[in-house]
């Protein structure tokens, strides 16, 4: 390819795990695609050691995922990869659905300021992966590259895995097992679990473009393009100079044959509409697929990612959705795995990312179902809201080019705490936190950033070196429960709390905004940066109440039938 040259990974003979094989091992992942990456630097920084293995040895061909979204950028910070990835990728908030030539709709992903990623970052996978790889190395996880899963036994207390490698096959056992193989993913396939769902019968070509084009950085849809009539593109550009077009292909297209270059060039040609220059770099053939497995826990083997859930590509919720699957599951296996919370909790796992990815699969199938009708009522239904939207703006909101990926409000998780006092806003129990500026050592900061990674229970103050006694009690209780809880004072007017609680001052009041607080108003934190609890005035016994319903040690949880899979 012109554009990047692909790394390759050492290899490591596997004699240290031949040793006395099988080995026991806490946590073993087995897929390196950005999703198994992520969940192996995730446990490193929950202190969990992680064993990755991955039958290849490089990142992964072509471009694939390209587009990662805010939640997933916030994500990538708490991992620590994100200004990597932002750095080098192309970022953008605006869209702009056209039908022919006429745009009928417009959006911006972050129309309010104050938000330190925007919308989504454009950016090869290839490049998100090698960055992740570097990240994951830095923290100690153990990756094994060329190491081919060709077995997987359950058992009641962990996994039996057996291993291919250029040296010699071996078996070694883990306490936990993270799959993470993708949408094809053997190990389903050889447990025989069930994938349901829906498959559209329609065919995209994804082509990826080396030009050099004065196109803002914008998500451009077109239905029935002069160019490409009766059909529908897609353009987004991303990092070094190379623009990915999908063209809609209809479902009797010969794969094969549009893949081959003579005939994928008249096409960009035709688009370009000039005598512009330009390479292939790649190409490549999908479907829409929306379809999800019924459990994403069997047992000791969790599944993340594609492995779990698929949905068509256009509204960018496979890797990001993946990616908020392991930010759900990891602090919970952490705290399962050090003996800090009861097995069970691992089932809000299973239940709280099943409902994101039901949420996921519903709107992709509506975005799916617009832009490929399959019925004569639903085209009509299409075709006339496209019609309409040229002159009446209420119909633009029904032209569905692919809902983009947001993340899931875990309103109905076993983990909330219900709220007592009267709030407005978002920032419900069971949301993704919002993001907003603040300034911290005299220094211009994000409130997200201050979050992730452990229980914080955010505290509203006017001023915080007066915060009053009774918090400063609460914290110091907090801190001496079995998971500790840090406090984080938000102060309206700068200052300092006392005894060195970490102090962060709300710049522009966005965060009490946001969060509609007033002095005394607090949020407990999860470490994942959603909502577990908010109170008006918070007591210690209802943050220790809301903390253990929050770690699945109260009867509250109840915890939904477990699932194994026969060895």
């Amino acid at each position: 390819m012109a554009t990047y040259t692909y790394p390759t990974f050492p290899y490591r003979a596997p004699a240290d795990l031949m040793a006395g094989a099988p080995q026991r091992r806490p946590l073993v992942v087995i897929g390196a695609g950005p999703v198994g990456l992520a969940a192996a630097i995730d446990a490193r920084l929950q202190g969990l050691d992680v064993l990755l293995f991955d039958e290849e040895d490089s990142v992964s061909f072509g471009s694939r995922a390209v587009c990662y979204a805010k939640r997933a950028l916030e994500i990538l910070d708490r991992l620590g990869v994100g200004d990597v990835v932002c750095d080098k990728g192309v970022s953008w908030n605006v869209g702009r659905t056209f039908l022919q030539e006429e745009e009928v709709y417009r959006f911006n992903l972050v129309p309010d300021a104050g938000h330190k990623r925007p919308g989504m970052i454009n950016l090869q996978q290839y490049h998100l992966e090698e960055a992740l790889v570097r990240r994951a190395t830095e923290l100690g996880a153990d990756l094994r590259w060329k190491y081919k899963v060709v077995n997987v036994q359950p058992l009641d207390d962990g996994a039996r895995v057996t291993v291919e490698t250029p040296d010699g096959s071996f078996d070694i056992e883990a306490d936990w097992l993270i799959v993470a193989d993708g949408a094809r993913s053997n190990v389903r396939r050889q447990l025989g679990l069930d994938i349901e769902g829906h498959v559209f019968k329609d065919r995209f070509l994804i082509a990826d473009v080396i030009m050099k084009a004065d196109y803002p950085a914008e998500r451009w849809f077109w239905f029935d393009p002069p160019f490409h009539p009766n059909q529908s593109v897609l353009l987004h550009k991303q990092s070094d100079n190379v623009w990915r077009i999908d063209f809609q292909l209809g479902w009797d297209a010969d794969p094969e044959e549009e893949k081959k270059p003579e005939n994928i060039i008249p096409r960009v040609k035709a688009m370009l509409g000039d005598d512009r220059e330009f390479e292939l770099e790649w190409a490549s053939i999908y479907t829409f697929q929306c379809r999800r497995m019924k459990n994403f826990r069997h047992g000791h083997l969790l599944f993340v990612g594609d492995a779990a859930h698929q949905v068509s590509p256009f509204g960018a919720r496979g890797a990001n959705s993946g990616f908020q699957d392991t930010d759900d599951l990891l602090w919970k296996l952490a705290l399962v795995m050090k003996g800090q919370a009861p097995e069970a909790l691992l089932d809000t796992y299973d239940a709280d990312r099943t409902y994101a990815a039901d949420e996921n699969i519903r709107n992709s199938t509506r975005s799916t179902d617009f832009i490929t009708p399959k019925s004569k009522v639903s085209r009509t239904f299409r075709n006339a809201a496209l019609q309409l939207a040229r002159q009446h703006p209420f119909a633009r909101k029904l032209v569905n080019s692919g809902r983009l990926s947001v993340p899931a409000f875990l309103v109905h998780s076993a983990l909330n705490s219900p709220d007592a006092d009267a709030f407005e806003g978002n920032m419900v129990p069971g949301a993704p936190m919002d993001d907003a500026p603040v300034r911290t050592d005299g220094k211009d900061a994000w409130l997200l950033d201050q979050l992730g990674n452990r229980f914080v229970l955010m505290v509203f103050a006017d001023r915080a070196e007066a915060l009053d006694p009774g918090t400063l009690a609460l914290s110091e209780a907090l801190a001496r429960e079995p998971v500790p809880v840090e406090t984080l004072v938000v102060a309206a007017h700068g200052g300092q709390a006392p005894n060195g609680l970490p102090t962060v001052h709300d710049r522009d009041g966005l965060v009490a905004q946001r969060y509609d607080a007033r002095p005394g108003t607090a949020y407990l934190v999860r470490p994942d940066q959603h909502v577990a609890a908010r109170w008006r005035q918070p007591h210690t016994a209802a943050v220790s109440a809301a903390l253990n319903r929050a770690t699945g040690r109260s009867a509250a949880v109840t915890p939904p039938t477990r699932h194994s899979v026969s060895a």
